[in-house]
């Protein structure tokens, strides 16, 4: 189990270098190689999964529904206030967070939508959450795992050079993990949030 956790973390870090190293940004389309990423590393995580149907049992699925709106909503109100402070505090932080809009060429805006709602926040958050943070919670601890897993979904996207967007996942991935750390049976909650947040701050409403 400790060998497929390496191996998944280490097939995640190289997705995200193709993706988001100068060297290989947007060859090809930068949304096809994050939809493929996110279908890979679904794959992943549930092949390494023993038991897959556990994880992706949706308890309440009202609640979860609900609640997975509220996050996003509250998460993208975070965002906003950050956005105001760090534009404040660091003058190259508007210039990296137009950077990271810059992506959203390649595909229509509702195409990008789509894609972040249906596969890719679903997929980042059944992998970094339902598979790696779970796996070293019963390795490690929950406090641990929390810990690790969200420094490790940070650290993924140094390959941008972007601080600003380092950040971004840093801060994100600590309320995900946090959450999860608290909750483990609200990962359905956590999977809706994060591609509803996705959407919203990417296309529907961009900071």
């Amino acid at each position: 189990m400790r060998r497929h956790l390496i191996v998944a973390i280490a097939v995640a870090a190289l997705l995200w270098f193709y993706m988001f190293s100068p060297w290989t940004q947007g060859r090809p389309n930068f949304w096809i190689v994050m939809t493929l990423s996110g279908v890979v590393l679904t794959t992943l995580a549930l092949l390494f999964t023993p038991d897959s149907r556990e994880l992706m049992k949706v308890e309440k699925p009202l609640l979860q529904l609900t609640a997975g709106v509220v996050i996003a909503l509250l998460l993208w109100g975070v965002f906003w206030v950050g956005d105001k402070a760090s534009a404040a505090m660091f003058d190259f932080a508007r210039t990296q967070v137009d950077n990271v809009y810059a992506m959203k060429t390649g595909l229509p805006p509702a195409a990008i939508a789509a894609l972040l709602l249906l596969v890719i926040g679903p997929a980042e958050e059944l992998f970094w959450r339902g598979y790696v943070q779970r796996t070293l919670a019963r390795q490690h601890g929950a406090t641990t795992a929390f810990l690790v897993t969200t420094a490790i979904y940070a650290l993924v996207h140094i390959w941008s050079g972007n601080f600003m967007l380092v950040m971004a996942a840093l801060t994100a991935g600590a309320v995900w993990g946090l959450l999860y750390r608290l909750c483990p049976r609200a990962l359905p909650a956590l999977v809706v949030s994060h591609a509803l947040w996705d959407a919203l701050v990417f296309v529907v409403i961009p900071i």
